[in-house]
């Protein structure tokens, strides 16, 4: 299997897997959840070297934080273990949720992530989106307690602007930035997101570097997703959008026949082509799509490669905007 590679998260900060895990597909969003299954996909990729796992308490809502405590039993020293708060969830109706980044719910919310995920401190703890009714500096600053006192060792933002981000790191090092990041979302590269965490020496974590899936070429219609799948919802899965977003994908097919690899480890191999700093988190509900993830690792693209991708995938050629609703992103 491929020998795994470590990349610094932030500026002086630990060593993590160069590709984590992300654990949201797991409980929620994608289909059908298969729990056994997933611990084997977790307690694999820890086999193969990977020590960076995320998840948060919104997804499940509860739930995945729960699962992944029950997958890492006995094996809390190999993991970096990154949870979020600031999503909540109406619990009458999970699909209505409000952002909250008060100090006093920061706390509790990590005191109640520590205890579904049964340890004693979080490695990386992640503000989920910024409210917009409180300041960052407040919220940075009950972050910041929390290192204090313990309970978390990192900082994190997701989906913050550049702005935000300035502000925050006036009041605590911010070690990650999490946002969306593939050959189809190439937003934080063009507004200002990325160059504001470069400058600041905060490293970037890709989520959804897939594409939702999409760039794996095993999604050729919308049939394909399971009645549940909020991709039928999604944008760019829709209509027109998804017949001209399929031809981004048969680029990204003919790239990888050229590379000898799949679909997925090309579109993973050109974000970890660009800077060290950068840190994807594919999620995968089967130990064989976790495998073959890992085999981007061993994808080597030649400068000219990675310049003639990106010029074939510019930030505006995915049809759609990424979210049913952007109000909560990038601010």
């Amino acid at each position: 299997m491929t020998a795994m590679t470590y990349r610094t998260l932030g500026k002086g900060g630990p060593l993590v897997s160069a590709l984590g895990l992300g654990c949201m597909v797991m409980s929620e969003f994608y289909g059908p959840a298969d729990e056994a299954e997933a611990i084997r996909v977790i307690r694999r990729a820890l086999d193969l070297g990977v020590t960076m796992l995320d998840t948060a308490d919104m997804y499940g809502p509860f739930t995945n934080e729960r699962l992944v405590r029950r997958a890492i039993a006995g094996r809390r020293d190999e993991v970096f273990l990154a949870t979020k708060f600031g999503i909540q969830r109406d619990p009458t109706d999970p699909s209505v949720r409000r952002i909250n980044g008060r100090p006093e719910y920061v706390k509790a919310a990590c005191d109640a992530s520590l205890q579904r995920l049964g340890v004693d401190y979080i490695d990386l703890y992640y503000q989920h989106r910024v409210d917009p009714a409180t300041p960052i500096e407040e919220t940075v600053g009950a972050m910041a307690e929390l290192v204090r006192a313990g309970k978390v060792r990192y900082l994190g933002l997701s989906e913050a602007g550049a702005r935000t981000i300035r502000r925050a790191v006036a009041v605590h090092p911010i070690a990650a930035v999490q946002n969306e990041w593939s050959l189809w979302s190439r937003d934080l590269e063009t507004n200002g997101q990325l160059d504001e965490a470069r400058q600041h020496g905060i490293a970037i974590v890709a989520y959804s570097p897939l594409g939702r899936g999409f760039l794996t070429g095993s999604i050729r219609t919308p049939d394909d997703f399971a009645p549940d799948d909020f991709r039928r919802r999604h944008p760019r899965f829709q209509g027109e959008n998804f017949r001209k977003n399929l031809e981004l994908v048969e680029l990204v097919e003919r790239f990888a026949e050229r590379k000898g690899c799949t679909p997925a480890q090309l579109a993973l191999a050109w974000l970890l082509h660009q800077g060290d700093d950068v840190i994807p988190i594919p999620g995968t509900k089967r130990v064989r799509y976790l495998e073959e993830n890992l085999g981007a690792l061993e994808v080597y693209l030649e400068p000219h490669e990675v310049r003639e991708i990106g010029e074939r995938f510019p930030p505006d050629a995915a049809a759609g905007p990424r979210y049913p609703d952007m109000s909560s992103v990038n601010r």
